[in-house]
């Protein structure tokens, strides 16, 4: 969940307290927020970045304060593409003006605007963009890699560049990078090489992959999705995040609970790949009967946590587990378990 906090992509205050409170949660596993991996990726002026030492440096309080909290570090790492250079949400969440200097050139793999707010048309990307992108993807997992997260997303979804290349709506290319479903697949599989290749085996890789549209394709493009989560893991992906595309304004989601329930079983059961679903999962019943359909081996849990750092302890209490509040940091415990009231 962006915090939209970061000084020229680097962490402050906010960001170690925040994250460390997750972890006083409960929480088992908690990701930093899409960290961009170049400048021009950051979403907003707000966006985390970690294309420097000296980012990867502002983020080392941030991966203690975790791990001291009991839970494991993980950060989401990613490039907003035709997305980038936007307002921060309470301030339009639209694209910055062309020529306002707080803003900069969005790219893509095609000169084709999103719509709606985000209205700027893109610099279509070279070649060599590509390949120096891919390479900010590798320096960006070396630097987690050494400021000690043991879990890395890469953002392959929600409409950012990954989903750019994937997705036929931004995607008009007509070289290798675009045209067939293998083709328009082909900048995700290639990120994910070359990250593997210096990620370590020992901790987790992960992607977050949008599977679905929800604008009248939606058979083809999860059959798409489900032949590339095939490849991902054939190409070395340890699991999958199942999410969605968000790559047309036009879309027609279907909000409700749990909305990605039934696709994401379906994504991760023929895939055979481990993985987990999100969007609104807002109460601990239901984030347990996720569980156990196999909808995934963990669920992701955003506004919840938002609202309540301490949602793990109430999940706990909610499902009968014994004793919950040693779920919490024993500084809490202590006073939750000995006294039901006060």
């Amino acid at each position: 969940m962006c915090q939209y906090r970061a000084v020229d992509g680097l962490t402050t205050d906010w960001h170690a307290i925040h994250y460390g409170a997750l972890a006083r949660g409960g929480a088992g596993l908690v990701v930093v927020e899409a960290t961009a991996v170049a400048p021009e990726g950051r979403i907003s002026p707000g966006c985390l970045g970690l294309w420097s030492d000296a980012h990867a440096a502002a983020l080392t309080p941030v991966v203690a304060a975790i791990k001291a909290a009991g839970a494991v570090a993980g950060i989401q790492i990613g490039h907003a593409g035709r997305k980038a250079s936007a307002n921060v949400p309470w301030e339009g969440d639209d694209h910055i003006p062309e020529g306002d200097a707080r803003g900069w050139q969005p790219i893509a793999p095609s000169a084709v605007a999103f719509g709606g707010g985000l209205s700027r048309v893109p610099r279509e990307m070279t070649l060599r963009d590509i390949e120096r992108v891919r390479a900010d993807f590798v320096s960006a997992a070396i630097r987690a890699r050494d400021a000690g997260f043991e879990f890395l997303m890469l953002h392959f979804a929600h409409g950012y560049l990954a989903q750019n290349f994937l997705s036929p709506w931004s995607n008009h290319r007509t070289d290798a990078y675009g045209g067939s479903a293998e083709n328009r697949a082909r900048f995700l599989l290639e990120t994910l090489d070359a990250v593997r290749a210096v990620w370590p085996a020992d901790r987790v890789l992960c992607a977050r992959l949008g599977v679905i549209e929800f604008d009248g394709r939606d058979d083809e493009t999860v059959a798409e999705a489900i032949a590339l989560a095939q490849q991902f893991k054939a190409h070395g992906l340890d699991f999958l995040d199942v999410s969605m595309g968000f790559s047309t304004p036009t879309a027609q989601i279907p909000w409700g609970p749990a909305l990605l329930r039934d696709v994401a079983r379906r994504v991760l059961a023929e895939s055979g790949l481990p993985g987990s679903t999100t969007w609104n999962i807002g109460t601990p019943q239901l984030a347990e009967e996720l569980l156990q359909e196999g909808a995934g081996e963990l669920v992701m849990i955003g506004r919840p946590l938002l609202a309540n750092p301490h949602w793990p302890y109430v999940a706990a209490q909610a499902l009968g587990v014994e004793k919950p509040a040693w779920v919490l940091p024993a500084t809490y415990a202590h006073w939750l378990s000995r006294y039901r009231a006060g």
